[in-house]
């Protein structure tokens, strides 16, 4: 075994549309940063359980992460699954394979530990400028799942337990699974879909502490930065034209209404926009553009620290 101080560490995240992996240095470098859309969720709404096709996809690309963490000399790694893995009744099965070809135990988080890990990556790095002196808002919208973390970030580096997080069973695969029937989805399926993510985000309201209108929203993962790369037409992703970079509420609400009145291959076609994710995203905007609505704000701040940033921390 390598020095611990000086060994680079992993973190893998096996989520409900992708999978994902960073390897960072003993001082904090990114080394390696990995996605791909692996659709470990597929139909886990419907069925309640991963199919042998995503599973296959998903520790096939495992594999793949294994090898370049090798490469790194990586001999520390957190493997974490989330949504779809808690929802599915052969978790087991799944999770049994993940640690058999990364080598590494794999654990399943709550909502709750997702969004707190969530949090911690997300604001380890947020301009000074951005920050107010009350609470941050961080939200995750992921394929299965939906977490929202607030907490003062002054507080959060002083004590534990200054996160607050709620979990929503409401994600960009989950909502396209379950309201949308037609591509582009109709008026009353959006409709729907509406209905039932406003009353969860009124639940969440109240679940976390009073937000005063207007702070800080950070918003994390592929919806977002996806948004953030078709507001700047990309022809390839670029992490430092997204990351820091800020939506307004009028332009998530305008990708939303465009988004829902096209196909997912006009989607396609747009500079930003990535295979795997134009069929699911009008659920995630959909969610982003309600959050806003229902917390006040007029802005997001666009993070590609994550839940990996907030892993990878945890073992420096």
């Amino acid at each position: 075994m390598g020095d611990e101080t000086t060994s680079a560490v992993a973190a893998l995240d096996c989520g409900t549309n992708s999978t994902r992996l960073l390897v960072v240095s003993a001082d904090g470098t990114a080394l390696e940063r990995q996605m791909r859309i692996t659709r470990l969720g597929e139909k886990v709404d419907a069925t309640r359980a991963l199919s042998p096709e995503a599973v296959a996809r998903t520790v096939a690309v495992l594999g793949e992460y294994r090898r370049l963490m090798d490469l790194h000399g990586v001999e520390r790694a957190r493997l974490v699954a989330t949504s779809a893995v808690r929802d599915a009744t052969n978790a087991a099965e799944f999770l049994s394979a993940a640690e058999e070809v990364t080598g590494v135990h794999p654990e399943l988080l709550s909502g709750l530990e997702e969004g707190a890990l969530s949090f911690s990556g997300a604001t380890a790095h947020v301009p000074a400028d951005r920050v107010g002196p009350g609470p941050v808002l961080v939200v995750d919208i992921g394929g299965g799942s939906t977490e929202l973390a607030a907490g003062v970030l002054a507080l959060v580096a002083s004590r534990r337990g200054a996160v607050s997080a709620v979990s929503l069973d409401l994600g960009c695969v989950r909502v396209t699974e379950r309201f949308f029937g037609h591509d582009p989805p109709h008026a009353d399926e959006l409709a729907e879909a509406r209905r039932v993510v406003d009353a969860e985000l009124d639940g969440a309201r109240r679940a976390l502490p009073a937000l005063a209108p207007g702070g800080l929203l950070i918003g994390l993962a592929g919806t977002v930065s996806t948004l953030a790369a078709l507001e700047r037409r990309l022809a390839h992703y670029e992490r430092a034209a997204v990351h820091h970079t800020v939506l307004s509420r009028r332009q998530v609400a305008e990708w939303c209404a465009t988004l829902a009145a096209e196909d997912r291959h006009a989607r396609l076609a747009r500079p930003g926009m990535v295979e795997g994710r134009a069929d699911v995203i009008v659920g995630g905007v959909l969610i982003l553009d309600a959050v806003m609505d229902a917390f006040d704000r007029e802005q997001c701040l666009v993070s590609e620290d994550d839940i990996l940033d907030g892993l990878a921390a945890s073992l420096l």
